[in-house]
């Protein structure tokens, strides 16, 4: 269920806020759970998904051809500032290694070792705590 099609549709904010209110939509069908809620103000709080940070080709290999054509912007790389912190596969901002797949198959492949866990909405992890509390010096 997490990052699938209809569940980003349900699920979203904007990366930083970009004036006005910030909006948060946590839909009851399927949201409003503790990773998927922590997903989400993280991207409020200025946060890209994990496998579109500026150095992630050493970490990850993005399979485009596995990739629905509508929703290959959520791979795309960002010029992000990584906060002197290391790549996490399991950081909460990481998709999980068939999102958006269109034919069943990885659309994100660890490296160099493909059997690595990745992605996971049951909570914050240890880099991701680090990362929210260097970025606001906490």
């Amino acid at each position: 269920m997490v990052d699938s099609p209809l569940f980003s549709l349900r699920c979203f904010s904007n990366v930083g806020r970009s004036g006005g209110a910030q909006v948060v939509s946590l839909s009851r069908l399927g949201c409003v759970y503790y990773g998927i809620v922590e997903h989400e103000l993280n991207h409020a709080l200025g946060f890209y998904h994990e496998h579109t940070r500026s150095d992630r080709d050493k970490y990850v290999k993005i399979n485009w051809e596995n990739i629905d054509p509508t929703t290959q912007s959520n791979f795309e790389l960002k010029n992000t500032n990584n906060l002197n912190t290391p790549y996490d596969y399991s950081s909460v901002m990481h998709y999980g290694r068939t999102a958006f797949s269109i034919n069943g198959l990885d659309t994100i492949t660890p490296i160099p070792d493909p059997s690595v866990n990745i992605g996971q909405r049951k909570e914050l992890s240890a880099i991701d705590i680090l990362r929210i509390n260097t970025l606001y010096k906490c």
